[in-house]
């Protein structure tokens, strides 16, 4: 059992960066690939990246390559996903999951976080 607690999000305006965290207490965290989605009001969850296991491969959904970046540090069983340039298309709620290998679909990640929301507006 893996248990996912999201924290960062917020209102920020447009333009402006926002770092999402991800927390894992135990030791399994640095067992597990582990992912960002976000879905907002009326649209299905949508993938944004993923990390593996040692943080030595990412994989990144078109529309944030470049502007999202994923990273993890497993002496604080944390992941990140830091956001830049953001825009008002991206306000939905946030979540991070865990799975045994590195993913690009929701269905591989056992584990999930609540979420947090993150608002984009001027």
């Amino acid at each position: 059992q893996v248990q996912l607690v999201e924290s960062g999000g917020g209102l920020v305006q447009p333009g402006d960066s926002l770092r999402l965290s991800c927390a894992a207490p135990g030791r399994t965290f640095s067992s597990y690939a582990m992912g960002w989605f976000r879905q907002a009001p009326g649209k299905e969850r949508e993938f944004l990246a993923a990390i593996n296991w040692n943080g030595g491969s990412t994989e990144y959904a078109d529309n944030v390559k470049g502007r999202f970046f994923i990273s993890r540090d497993n002496a604080k069983n944390t992941v990140y996903l830091q956001m830049n340039r953001l825009k008002p298309e991206d306000t939905a709620v946030y979540y991070c999951a865990a799975a045994q290998n590195i993913a690009d679909y929701s269905a591989r990640y056992e584990y999930w976080g609540p979420g947090t929301q993150v608002t984009v507006s001027s």
